[in-house]
């Protein structure tokens, strides 16, 4: 058995029959705990724990009843109501066993006992106290699972009326089964909103099938997406199940659908419309029962207009629209996400206590993040590794890209007119908290022609 048996209290006031259990069992328990006076058993229970209890039935004060045994029992259950208990009874006491097992010991065993039948007993009891702790343990996950589903936005941090502003469309639109795309630069979080939506879904039971579409291959598109039937083409030596039918029931996240050409863009078109998905090599088409969610970082209402996307296809896909906000639109954001991120990366690299000081923190909210939060990530874990003290401090940021002094947004003496654009339309933007149609419309632009300006200057 190897030690199998673990833990094992022995309670009984005969010091031959410890004895014996003693030197029979320690080749087989990593622990063999002996004890012959019962009211010890809340000390031993409180100090330890054990994997199975083996307790008298009688003891000197009361030879035959029994009572003192089920005194005992009660009293160990009552401590730990998952306890293992068997009991040691005599021939004569079988039926007072019996009643035991009702008020709750696991098993008996007779004196005097057989080693083999003893052993086999205690483990059974070792694998029903396993079953108990791996019970509890799908228990705690069940719960923690809840407790997540049931905290919305649990992984999206900050308090911004910008960010706030898209937990509220998330609010509305997941409960429902709309289609939703994502608009917004890299590195904002496209994918954990998705993820946020679906978890707050209907569907959040059920699967969540993510999908970059920027790096499938054309040749793969439809073997990736729609499947395929062994010998349908020369490397198909199996039959493989598309992201489509792996979704069915639950989610779809597109990532980056507008690098998509436009003959892939048919194909996912008649694939939404039809909700149908026929695998490559196969005659019969699959129904499919999905919720499509799409993200993007391009400048997709530009690319209907350059004929780049189509504009079918985006009506399909776009049925709720959620536009996430670059961090430099939420800088009041960067404590709360900086704090996060040194507390995760302090716990990876083992640098337990490391805090973010206020100066750094101030550093960190004048730099203007091309890369959103991803770089604000990934800024946090470098310094977390190379810093050796406590605090993070301005020094440890050094390798940020900061614009010169005398080059920021404010400076009026500016005369290159592609600097002067970029800044009247961020100001334009930061003043309507990044809603593109007012901003656009103060500007004297359509939405596309703004998104277009966008995409030029970085924004």
């Amino acid at each position: 058995m190897d030690k199998e048996l673990g833990n094992i209290l022995i309670i009984d006031d005969d010091e031959d029959v410890l004895f014996a259990a003693k030197m029979l069992l320690k080749k087989h328990a990593k622990n063999v705990i002996i004890e012959k006076n019962p009211k010890k058993i809340p000390f031993l229970m409180n100090n330890d724990t054990y994997d199975v209890i083996l307790l008298d039935m009688n003891f000197s004060k009361d030879i035959t009843s029994g009572k003192e045994g089920f005194y005992w029992l009660e009293q160990i259950l009552e401590r730990d109501p998952k306890a293992v208990v068997i009991l040691i009874t005599a021939f004569g006491d079988v039926e007072m066993a019996v009643r035991a097992l009702k008020e709750g010991a696991t098993d008996f065993v007779l004196k005097p006992w057989q080693n083999e039948k003893l052993l086999a007993t205690l483990n059974t009891a070792v694998k029903l106290k396993k079953s108990y702790k791996e019970v509890d343990q799908l228990k705690s996950a069940k719960k923690q699972l809840e407790e997540e589903i049931n905290q919305p936005f649990k992984e999206i941090i900050g308090e911004s009326k910008a960010i706030k502003d898209v937990f509220k469309v998330i609010e509305k639109v997941a409960q429902t089964d709309a289609n939703v795309l994502i608009l917004g630069e890299n590195g904002t979080g496209k994918e954990l909103i998705s993820r946020a939506i679906h978890m707050q879904s209907l569907r959040r039971d059920n699967v969540f099938v993510g999908v970059d579409m920027g790096a499938i291959t054309e040749t793969l598109f439809e073997s990736e997406l729609f499947g395929h039937k062994r010998g349908a083409f020369t490397d198909a030596k199996e039959d493989r199940t598309g992201r489509f039918e792996v979704a069915n029931k639950g989610t779809l996240f597109l990532d980056e659908i507008g690098n998509l050409s436009m003959p892939l863009q048919s194909k996912l078109l008649t694939v939404i419309q039809n909700r149908q998905v026929t695998k490559i090599g196969a005659n019969k088409a699959a129904n499919i029962d999905i919720r499509l969610i799409c993200a993007t970082n391009m400048p997709i209402y530009d690319m209907v207009e350059d004929n780049a996307f189509r504009q079918d296809l985006l009506y399909r896909i776009n049925t709720v629209e959620i536009r996430l906000p670059a961090l430099r639109e939420r800088l009041e954001d960067i404590p709360l996400l900086a704090e996060h991120f040194v507390k995760t990366y302090s716990s990876k690299y083992r640098k337990s206590g490391k805090k973010i000081g206020a100066a750094a923190l101030k550093k960190l909210q004048k730099y203007h993040w091309p890369g959103n939060i991803r770089e604000l990530q990934h800024a946090i874990e470098r310094a977390v590794i190379m810093s050796d003290e406590t605090s993070l401090t301005p020094d440890d940021f050094f390798f940020l890209n900061y614009k010169p002094e005398g080059q920021s947004a404010d400076q009026t003496d500016i005369f290159n007119l592609d600097e002067v654009e970029k800044n009247v339309i961020k100001k334009a933007i930061d003043r309507h908290e990044g809603n593109i149609s007012k901003a656009a419309k103060e500007l004297g632009l359509t939405r596309a022609s703004l998104y277009r300006r966008l995409e030029k200057h970085g924004l």
